[in-house]
């Protein structure tokens, strides 16, 4: 019996030293699978950089937003000199040339990244205005995403998102 079990051991064993490893379908089933998963994640891989190339736009309209409202409220009226301002913000980075627009009720600062860039980049505006009231005059601030450049409008003491090319959104305000 001994003997036996012996030999059935060492078929047992030899039989599965020829099933070791993987077959060639395995092997190509588990390269497939890897290519779709890359396939999907790569262009939100690729589109992190953008993304904050974008967020120095919201940040720097932002802060603009911010002192065209300290300005205004120190001086009474808006400039078109981002200097004034005393945010220490450049007019023009690497990725964005920043402007602004001024009349006696509006401060409208506006990014342009695409014609800097390649294209790939979203536009940002932002707009500070003046809300008057019973108690006094206040200023509030918006600011828009688009595609392409397109002014904010202002209408009856608050603005809305101009129209362009995709549309532009509101993104923040205050």
């Amino acid at each position: 019996m001994k003997t036996e079990f012996k030999a059935k051991f060492l078929q047992h064993v030899a039989k599965k030293r020829k099933e070791e490893g993987f077959t060639l379908i395995e092997l190509l089933v588990v390269i497939i699978i890897i290519g779709i998963l890359s396939a999907i994640a790569l262009p939100s891989f690729l589109n992190q950089a953008n993304k904050a190339k974008q967020s120095e736009a919201k940040t720097y309209i932002g802060s603009l937003n911010k002192g065209h409202q300290a300005y205004f409220a120190e001086k009474n009226n808006f400039t078109t000199n981002i200097d004034f301002l005393g945010v220490g913000i450049s007019t023009q980075t690497a990725n964005y040339a920043y402007t602004v627009v001024t009349t006696d009720k509006l401060a409208h600062v506006l990014s342009e990244g695409a014609s800097l860039n390649t294209n790939t980049l979203n536009s940002y505006g932002g707009t500070v205005f003046i809300v008057t009231s019973a108690s006094g005059a206040t200023t509030r601030s918006i600011l828009c995403e688009t595609d392409t450049p397109a002014d904010n409008t202002l209408a009856d003491d608050h603005t809305d998102c101009g129209q362009a090319t995709g549309g532009m959104t509101a993104v923040g305000g205050s």
